[in-house]
């Protein structure tokens, strides 16, 4: 076996001149992703459906040396996944790596919840991201040369919550499922398939966790006593864990949730 990658271990983590496809890419999750994928080299293409916030995404990770490609459109439909792996190959010529931050929760309990919002978080977390990885799997597959297909998991796929999550819980359930069997399908082609299982972590939607209010102290101080690194998560602690499975430094990593949450599901 070759030691090659010993005179340069930092190799094994560039992703320059590569070509990513971010779903879900004005979230606060897919915004982070572009932008780290961005700062590490790799031309993006960003997918949601409000063009103007993917306007200001695209132009952050034009500061960061990027190129930058807009496509105002959700994994919804088998139409609009091809559409938007075609955009990748039209505007950069291959698609190396997607990262399927898309996504949804509506919280109720389950005798207060209807069926079709069940459906609805079914659909945004397990459907498109199976339409997705298919649309870009059939492109990886033609080009040869392996890719990188990353989902978003969750703590909830793994554990319950006793507040309205069973459609969320059940819908990150199955997005573990589509990857390690999704895995075990392309696991001769070189081409890896993983989910990133966050934690909570600072964003527009849960700045109010780390306020020091008394509701988000109270809160907090719950949540913590539960994780072991004993604090909430930072955009920086997803961007290594990202970094690895977008690159060569993976390889050998397929089928699985790699968790990026303080040790939460560790205990």
């Amino acid at each position: 076996m070759s030691e090659a990658f010993l005179k340069n271990p930092l190799g094994l983590f560039d992703i320059k001149g590569k070509v990513a496809i971010i779903t879900g890419a004005s979230g606060a999750f897919g915004a982070l992703s572009a932008k780290v994928l961005a700062g590490a080299g790799a031309h993006v293409v960003l997918a949601a459906s409000k063009q103007d916030e993917l306007e200001k995404v695209a132009a952050e990770c034009e500061a960061l040396g990027a190129k930058a490609h807009i496509v105002a459109l959700r994994p919804s439909s088998e139409d609009n996944c091809e559409k938007i792996v075609k955009a990748a190959v039209d505007t950069f010529g291959r698609l190396d790596i997607l990262v399927v931050a898309s996504g949804l929760n509506k919280v109720a309990k389950i005798v207060d919840q209807k069926p079709e919002d069940f459906l609805d978080v079914m659909d945004a977390n397990v459907t498109q991201s199976w339409l997705m990885a298919r649309a870009a799997g059939k492109q990886m597959l033609k080009q040869g040369e392996g890719g990188k297909v990353i989902l978003t998991s969750s703590a909830r796929g793994l554990l319950g919550h006793p507040a309205g999550y069973s459609a969320y819980c059940a819908s990150k359930s199955a997005v573990d499922g589509i990857t390690k069997a999704l895995g075990c399908e392309w696991g001769d082609t070189g081409i890896t398939v993983n989910a990133l299982g966050p934690t909570v972590f600072r964003s527009p939607l849960t700045a109010w966790m780390y306020e020091d209010t008394e509701r988000a102290q109270t809160v907090r101080r719950g949540f913590l006593a539960r994780v072991p690194k004993g604090r909430l998560g930072e955009p920086a602690d997803l961007a290594g864990p990202l970094l690895f499975l977008a690159s060569k430094a993976s390889d050998f990593y397929t089928g699985h949730i790699l968790y990026a949450d303080g040790g939460y599901t560790a205990g």
